[in-house]
């Protein structure tokens, strides 16, 4: 049997590791040493050598297609069973709405042949006002839209003046009027101008788990639709998600986020390819615990690695992070507890990795991070930095690491310290090709 086929078993059956099952058991309670299927129980369960695996594919699958509702229905009917895998049959899949993956599913792909996309994008404007509790929407126009489509709905909330933005799929239609799978929640009210748009994430899910996405291509026309925020989403975006791992997988061309996942925990990003996209090539969203984004190509996107709010006891390593527009990596609001190690960050816009000034509260900056053995080449303009460490950020290890700069030495500078930041350790750097080595504005000299 396939090995990551096995994996996926032992992971459909919540069996994490010998020094989880020692910890559970602390108590005195015996090992799990012949584990049964038992009704109701989701510990344990046997390594069974065979699950259910279906085909999708444009011809001679088990089901034919090429759009998101032969996809969604192939996943929705192995999970019906219990999980299991489905295998993307080489061919080109055009969504109008995303695919929403449910729980103990591997979803395989057959590389750069299994191409998911999307229809070009359409915005129309509301013609009248909706509240929280309406379950539709009347448009300006009729437009494009299908019953079965994924839609944005954007406005100002007309109280605070910030950004609304509710993702729904069209299930009924008369004319301009719209009915949606679920209640508004929020206020769509003329007043905030808002708006319909044909925009959704690729692949998504919410409250879900213990999911494998791998051999996948993910092309998110990016020409021809509109920039969708990586809140919500993203060529890949998960919402309250635990034990996802993708591999495998390339990511390009959305507008918007490559890779996104907010409040998921446990989340392996693996010899994945995340290239020119809008936004954020990978994206551990706020609160996620635990993420591991290894063995990684991310290029040309408008930032490489972007660690949100909250995000703890992460990992990152043997990535390449190259020729992002704006940073290689950006770490900041109570990001804490993470390692960043062995990753080549070259060709940067602006700084090769950003410790971003978090002033909104007490203490809610990137703190007790290590940044250790990596390759930091070329940043910035020629003003640019390599390390920028802003505001009160403090005991941080950055060590074995390094520098270079392979053009003039103009302007830049390898280590930047803000005036605030403490307990900065700097060991064993390799730097060279900088105006400035060390700008450590805490002693006011380089």
């Amino acid at each position: 049997m396939n090995p990551s086929r096995r994996r996926f078993l032992r992971s459909a059956g919540a069996v994490f590791s010998a020094s989880c099952m020692s910890g559970l058991w602390a108590d005195g309670r015996p090992p799990v040493t012949r584990p049964r299927a038992t009704d109701g129980d989701e510990r344990f369960e046997p390594d069974w050598d065979e699950r259910l695996t279906i085909t999708v594919g444009p011809e001679k699958a088990d089901l034919v297609g090429r759009d998101d509702k032969v996809l969604q229905a192939a996943v929705d009917y192995v999970a019906r069973l219990g999980g299991g895998t489905v295998k993307v049959l080489p061919g080109t899949y055009t969504l109008r709405c995303g695919v929403v993956l449910p729980s103990r599913i591997r979803l395989v792909g057959s590389g750069a042949d299994s191409i998911i996309t999307r229809i070009p994008s359409e915005t129309i404007k509301l013609a009248a006002d909706s509240d929280w509790y309406d379950q539709e929407v009347t448009l300006a126009a009729p437009g494009g839209f299908r019953v079965g489509d994924g839609v944005a709905f954007q406005c100002k909330d007309p109280h605070t003046g910030g950004n609304t933005v509710k993702k729904r799929t069209i299930v009924a239609r008369s004319g301009n009027r719209l009915k949606l799978n679920d209640g508004l929640r929020e206020n769509l009210w003329l007043s905030g101008e808002p708006t319909c748009s044909s925009l959704f994430p690729l692949l998504t899910s919410e409250y879900t788990s213990d999911v494998i996405i791998e051999n996948i291509t993910l092309d998110g026309n990016m020409k021809n639709t509109q920039n969708f925020n990586g809140n919500y989403g993203g060529g890949i975006f998960l919402q309250d998600c635990n034990r996802y791992t993708m591999k495998n997988v390339e990511v390009r061309n959305y507008n918007g986020d490559g890779i996104s996942f907010q409040i998921c925990h446990d989340v392996i990003v693996d010899q994945c390819h995340s290239h020119d996209n809008a936004d954020l090539g990978v994206h551990p969203g706020s609160g996620s615990q635990r993420p591991l984004v290894r063995n990684c190509v991310l290029e040309r996107n408008g930032l490489g690695l972007f660690w949100c709010w909250g995000v703890k006891y992460g990992l990152a390593e043997h990535n390449r992070i190259l020729d992002n527009r704006d940073y290689g990596i950006s770490i900041g609001h109570n990001d804490t507890d993470n390692v960043m190690r062995h990753n080549e960050i070259s060709g940067s816009g602006k700084v090769g990795i950003l410790f971003r000034d978090e002033a909104r509260g007490t203490d809610f900056w990137a703190n007790r991070n290590t940044i250790e053995d990596n390759r930091i080449l070329n940043s910035g303009g020629s003003d640019g930095i390599a390390i920028d460490i802003q505001g009160k950020t403090k005991d941080l290890k950055i060590v074995r690491n390094e520098i270079r700069e392979s053009r003039e030495s103009m302007q830049r500078t390898a280590i930047r310290i803000s005036p605030m930041a403490e307990r900065i350790e700097l060991a064993d750097n390799t730097i060279d090709g900088f105006a400035t080595a060390i700008l450590d504005q805490r002693n006011g000299k380089s």
